[in-house]
């Protein structure tokens, strides 16, 4: 039976789209990153948009001293742009999310296959999951829906609509940093055509996410002196090494995060400093003379990277001096893999005020602010390209990345309702 036009706005709809989606497992740098993109560049046209797409001069890209850095290698990058132009009396109005996924980590974690959807009940709600449901083909597939339901009921936009699906964004932004450097100079120069703003939709529970703490990808190589276990004090061991330099790094934290901007003192820790990997030693009867750390170091709202990465690189040569072996010895720091700025839209920005107001036509609530401890593309659109970008979607970003990810089937449906209203409001 044919869909009516209501019927675009309606749970269904949103889930067969959304089911084929979660069905690529567009892992970071895997072929079926590139498949996500040409699956959204089928729904795009098919919704009636004007679609434009690039290949990503990665080389030039990766050269560049603001590319934010990725964490996997790739051999191809599609951009995709989708335009709905409207008369021109309005500035446009663009909608940006990512296709890319994390790996599902431990399988026997899942209930079934990450990347074979499925409808259950979490805590008594009808939910969709997979991986990426949650993080962030839920949002991305809702706002599409609310594109299509617009251009079928024959609305006519005063401002162009932008339609931005990228890769790259879970290991650093390169499909966003694309589409400000390639897409939008080759198909929609920023010189001639002004965006009053952005919305990302990332998982927010509904809420607007307008600010985002930075993250910076590290390394630290502490230095041992290998030596037979049995006269292992005549050695040094890089894991007891790397003990003094965790501790500094556990104080750091603590004073980085006594006062912190409101918006992010709804979180424990606005500005984490945690490390993921710890990998030391080759033999088990060897005094290890070398330990690899990698973690991740929170950057505050408003905080210039580079002075970050200095901060960072006091506290450990600080801890260094404290120890004889490690003044000799001082602990390496390097700084690899995705570096996220922190970003912020102001809080009366004309985007942020026009969802509040979109929000409470549909829910009849308040739109609740607040700034999140992640880094996300808002950062980019922000600081590289001067759009005013908010976070808006489905879905809980404490389910994003861990296993059985999941998005509420309800939250789908409001968001695709707010985005309509939003576009309507916006560029209408």
């Amino acid at each position: 039976m044919p869909q009516t036009n209501q019927d675009l706005l309606q749970a269904p709809a949103i889930i067969e789209n959304l089911t084929k989606l979660l069905s690529i497992a567009s892992m970071g740098g895997s072929p079926a990153e590139q498949q996500a993109q040409q699956f959204m560049v089928t729904l795009m046209r098919d919704a009636g948009l004007e679609v434009n797409t690039w290949d990503m001069d990665l080389a030039a890209i990766t050269a560049n001293p603001e590319f934010p850095g990725q964490e996997v290698e790739r051999e191809r990058g599609l951009g995709v742009l989708g335009i709905w132009r409207g008369t021109g009396s309005k500035p446009a109005l663009l909608i940006n999310g990512h296709t890319d996924v994390v790996p599902p980590g431990d399988l026997t974690a899942w209930s079934g296959d990450p990347f074979t959807p499925r409808q259950t009940t979490v805590n008594g709600e009808n939910v969709i999951m997979a991986r990426g449901a949650c993080d962030m083909k839920g949002g991305l597939i809702a706002a599409l829906a609310a594109v299509k339901y617009l251009r079928q009921r024959g609305f006519t936009p005063q401002g162009d609509l932008l339609f931005a699906p990228v890769i790259g964004e879970e290991d650093g932004g390169l499909g966003t940093y694309s589409l400000i450097t390639e897409g939008l100079p080759r198909f929609y120069n920023l010189d001639d055509h002004a965006i009053m703003g952005a919305i990302i939709n990332e998982p927010t529970s509904l809420a607007a996410v307008s600010a985002n703490g930075g993250a910076l990808t590290f390394r630290l190589l502490v230095h041992g002196a290998a030596i037979h276990a049995s006269r292992r004090t005549e050695g040094v061991s890089a894991i007891e090494k790397f003990y003094p330099i965790y501790q500094a790094l556990t104080d750091f934290e603590t004073k980085r995060n006594i006062d912190v901007d409101p918006r992010m003192q709804r979180w424990p820790i606005a500005y984490p400093i945690s490390i993921g990997t710890v990998h030391s030693g080759d033999w088990a009867s060897t005094v290890p003379d070398l330990l690899i750390a990698e973690g991740r170091f929170g950057v505050a709202l408003g905080e210039d990277t580079a002075i970050a990465q200095q901060r960072f690189e006091e506290c450990i040569s600080q801890a260094c001096s404290r120890d004889p072996w490690l003044t000799q010895h001082p602990v390496e720091v390097q700084w690899w893999g995705g570096q996220f700025a922190s970003g912020q839209t102001e809080p009366e920005s004309r985007i942020i005020n026009d969802l509040a107001l979109a929000h409470a036509q549909i829910t009849e609530t308040t739109l609740e602010e607040y700034g999140a401890p992640y880094g996300s593309d808002l950062r980019l659109l922000t600081g590289l390209a001067g759009i005013p970008t908010v976070q808006y979607g489905p879905g809980d970003a404490g389910v994003a990345h861990a296993p059985n990810e999941y998005v509420q089937v309800s939250e789908l449906v409001t968001t695709a309702r707010v985005v309509a209203e939003l576009i309507h409001i916006s560029i209408g």
